[in-house]
């Protein structure tokens, strides 16, 4: 059966109109970066009348950047990392043994993305305090308390996406492998983790991205000395100004080590995202 005529058209009405509901604000973004501020506050031209750098360099004065960015970079890789790792380990005994209360242990982790993060927010709080109150673990205001609260979000999703990536090898490689002599740990490390590389790959991207980019548990959770990128932009807006041309060139500046990580390793996230879904 033929498409109708006007079908093409409307496919790419409905891409050009997304596509530009995308790159205008980053337009906006890249050419308020290289403003002057008083024409930032002035009337909104689409073109710049002048172009200055200034503001790229005024980033790391008016905030200490570079100290939340290697915060964000400390928290989002520790918190990737872990995330990875104790998902490994819980989707393939997930996967690969039937164990009791198995099913429920399934179901309860996948049912923990039901509810918003916020309602967490409070009894972490008073977690992270109360623990620093009566043994002396200082959690609150620290790299390591921010690292398990976000844990506590990736953990669940990485163990349900690496679940089903794990379904979708052939039981058959780890018995392989035990018979060469290799024992569960060692068919895991050997033969599972390698075929199973895009889907862990996926997780990681996922849980460092969680970390990197989130900011209501950061805002709470850390104080001037933990500060975190997201939270640490606002430090660009003043009780009497806001500086919108360092905020979008630090926006710009934060932005790019994401996007050139995930331009990289885009291949394994789409291959993490769907081979669990196709056997």
């Amino acid at each position: 059966m033929r498409e109708p005529r006007w079908l093409p058209w409307a496919r790419w009405i409905v891409l050009g109109s997304l596509g530009l509901f995308t790159l205008v604000p980053l337009y906006v973004m890249a050419t308020t970066s290289i403003k002057p501020l008083g024409d930032v506050q002035g009337d909104f031209h689409w073109i710049p009348t002048t172009i200055s750098l200034q503001p790229f360099a005024d980033i790391w004065r008016t905030v200490p950047l570079a100290h939340y960015f290697v915060n964000s970079l400390v928290v989002a890789s520790i918190a990737a990392v872990a995330s990875v790792t104790i998902a490994v380990f819980a989707a393939y005994a997930i996967s690969r043994y039937r164990f009791p209360g198995r099913r429920v242990f399934s179901v309860t982790v996948l049912s923990t993305q039901m509810f918003p993060g916020i309602l967490f927010l409070l009894p972490l709080f008073m977690i992270f305090v109360n623990l620093g109150n009566t043994i002396g673990v200082e959690l609150y205001g620290s790299r390591t308390g921010l690292i398990i609260t976000y844990l506590t979000f990736s953990l669940p999703f990485s163990i349900w996406m690496l679940v089903g990536y794990f379904d979708s090898i052939p039981t058959a490689l780890d018995e392989a492998a035990q018979v060469d002599g290799s024992g569960p740990v060692g068919a895991l490390l050997r033969v599972v983790i390698p075929a199973a590389m895009p889907g862990i790959v996926a997780v990681a991207i996922y849980a460092f991205m969680t970390a990197w980019a989130e900011v209501l548990f950061a805002s709470v959770m850390t104080d001037e000395s933990t500060r975190t990128l997201a939270v640490g932009l606002q430090g660009y807006s003043t009780q009497n100004d806001v500086y919108w041309n360092q905020l979008m060139a630090a926006s710009l500046v934060v932005s790019v080590p994401v996007v050139a990580g995930f331009l990289l390793l885009q291949r394994y996230l789409v291959q993490g995202l769907t081979a669990g879904a196709v056997k």
